[in-house]
């Protein structure tokens, strides 16, 4: 295991229980070198969205614990954020958070003539996603998938 995914998962860990005492929903926790500079970066979502106090009170819930445990090595800033609104589902936690929720999936190439569709994503295995769409259900391979994200409506 890297250090970047040790990172990651003792963040995740930790996350997961303080979001769990305020209310949010864990989505990501990343840790990046960007120009120089590392940056723990923590998503956090809410069923009627989230706001800036969310993120607040996850940022002071979550610092005091990791000065505590000390486990990442450089200077690094943390960011506290949320999901945003058309955020790409990419991997096995991002499709977690996306159950349930309206999607859009492109594939590469046509299935049933069309390249694109927007539903609510019910199901996600290794192999295949699942969406319901207006004309019914459909199962595509995850391999022809292109693109698969969160939408939105204003």
């Amino acid at each position: 295991m890297t250090k970047k995914e040790r990172i990651e998962e003792r963040t995740w860990a930790i996350m997961q229980e303080k979001a769990a005492e305020l209310g949010l929903i864990p989505v990501d926790a990343e840790y990046v070198r960007e120009n120089g500079q590392y940056r723990l970066i923590v998503t956090v979502g809410k069923d009627e969205g989230i706001g800036i106090n969310d993120c607040e009170a996850m940022s002071r819930a979550i610092d005091p614990i990791l000065d505590e445990e000390d486990y990442i090595p450089d200077v690094y800033t943390l960011e506290v954020t949320s999901p945003g609104l058309g955020r790409v589902l990419r991997r096995p936690r991002d499709f977690v958070y996306g159950l349930g929720r309206e999607v859009e999936v492109h594939t590469y190439r046509a299935v049933n003539k069309q390249k694109a569709w927007t539903g609510i994503l019910t199901a996600v295995t290794d192999e295949t996603v699942t969406i319901t769409t207006a004309e019914g259900e459909l199962t595509l391979p995850r391999t022809d998938i292109s693109l698969i994200k969160l939408t939105f409506d204003f």
